[in-house]
């Protein structure tokens, strides 16, 4: 589960001086990452799984939605393959093939003598763990059929996974129209990985900074927006987004308290030429899960021109999760894998950046990092930028 690193809220842990590449890895990562800690009979099993993981990943999933997992949790003293068919209405067959390699994958385990099966630790975690769950939801219904594409995506520079599911430069223009599976699995993954901040979210940037009028750009379906004016009786909101997203999010708030607070402004991010409302002075611009979203010159873009809205009294509050700066390695993993879904699916370009990464468009944008706060949720950082 993804989980984040204490550090001090300031700038000088942008870099790490005892790392000659100068690439800023936490203590758990530079453990990880600069050093073997495999023997060669466990890096060849790696290897082996790393060769069948479409078959392991679509096995363990079966296991979940067909119940098994659920069973064998609900009895401790575990069940035997007879009791498994007669259980799930499966075929002895297919309970043969998923339990037999089930327990080479490692997520049950079977008593030799009484020959019944029992979950494993790595079952229950695949079974009950809220984040596994979301990845494994996301995986198959969102990126599954598209990696197949990878290798063209990654060639040719744009999202050749996401022809399966229509004609759209990015993800973003088809939201709307997915499979209703789809977008569910979409926006569970999306809004698991956000929520879960946003309340020390709320605590700095609407209890701290207090502003009366805040930008969120790219605020999607209105969420955070929501928070902010259930948070603050004063604040007003502006959400920045394509115009079909602000659809979306009229249909979402529609209705809820404080939705009079919240105002759309449309807007093609991606095009420098369009530039961020002027109407009033915004004393927060807000980016939360955004610039992930975008490659590295289109973010400068984007900052750019946000920067020309700011004065010395504005400030830019970036909230992401940087992959090199979680705590648990589990999480890195989980981000840098979500890096491919960029890649195949979303939009071609985009990745989950590093903190080198975000600091150097930053720069780039004429703006510079004020602040950073970690520890908010499940491994997000705010960075706080000012002219």
């Amino acid at each position: 589960m993804l989980s984040n690193l204490s550090n001090p809220s300031n700038p000088s842990n942008l870099s790490n001086p005892s790392n000659p590449s100068n690439v800023h890895l936490s203590p758990s990562l530079q453990q990880a990452y600069t050093r073997e800690h495999l023997s060669a009979r466990e890096a060849q099993r790696r290897a082996q799984v790393i060769a069948w993981g479409p078959v392991v990943f679509q096995v363990s999933r079966l296991m979940v939605k067909f119940g098994i997992l659920d069973l064998l949790r609900d009895n401790i003293d575990g069940l035997t393959r007879e009791e498994l068919v007669r259980a799930t209405g499966l075929s002895d067959y297919a309970v043969r093939v998923l339990t037999e390699a089930s327990l080479s994958i490692g997520t049950i385990l079977v008593d030799a003598d009484t020959e019944r099966f029992t979950l494993s630790k790595t079952g229950y975690f695949l079974l009950t763990d809220p984040s596994t769950r979301a990845n494994l939801d996301f995986n198959h219904d969102v990126n599954y059929e598209g990696l197949f594409q990878l290798e063209a995506s990654l060639l040719e520079g744009r999202p050749v996974g996401l022809e399966h599911f229509g004609p759209w430069p990015t993800v973003y223009e088809g939201l709307s129209q997915l499979p209703p599976e789809v977008q569910r699995s979409w926006f569970g993954f999306d809004h698991f990985y956000s929520d879960g901040s946003f309340p020390q979210a709320l605590q700095l940037v609407l209890g701290q900074m207090q502003p009366r009028h805040l930008l969120d750009v790219g605020g999607n379906t209105g969420r955070w927006a929501l928070q902010c004016v259930a948070y603050s009786p004063d604040v007003e909101v502006t959400i920045v987004d394509l115009p079909q997203q602000l659809e979306m999010m009229r249909a979402q708030t529609k209705g809820m308290p404080g939705a009079e607070r919240i105002h759309g402004y449309g807007m093609n991010l991606l095009d420098a030429d369009s530039a961020f409302p002027t109407d009033r002075h915004y004393d927060v611009i807000w980016m939360s899960q955004f610039l992930d979203c975008f490659s590295g010159p289109q973010i400068v873009s984007i900052l750019t021109r946000a920067a020309r809205i700011m004065d010395a009294d504005s400030r830019l509050c970036i909230m992401e999760t940087l992959w090199d700066r979680q705590k648990y390695e589990t999480a890195a993993l989980c981000l840098t894998l979500t890096s491919v879904y960029f890649a195949d699916i979303a939009n071609g370009n985009s990745k989950m950046y590093s903190t080198e990464d975000l600091q150097s468009f930053i720069e780039a944008a004429g703006l510079q990092v004020e602040t950073i706060h970690d520890n908010l949720g499940l491994g997000h950082s705010i960075v706080v930028c000012r002219k």
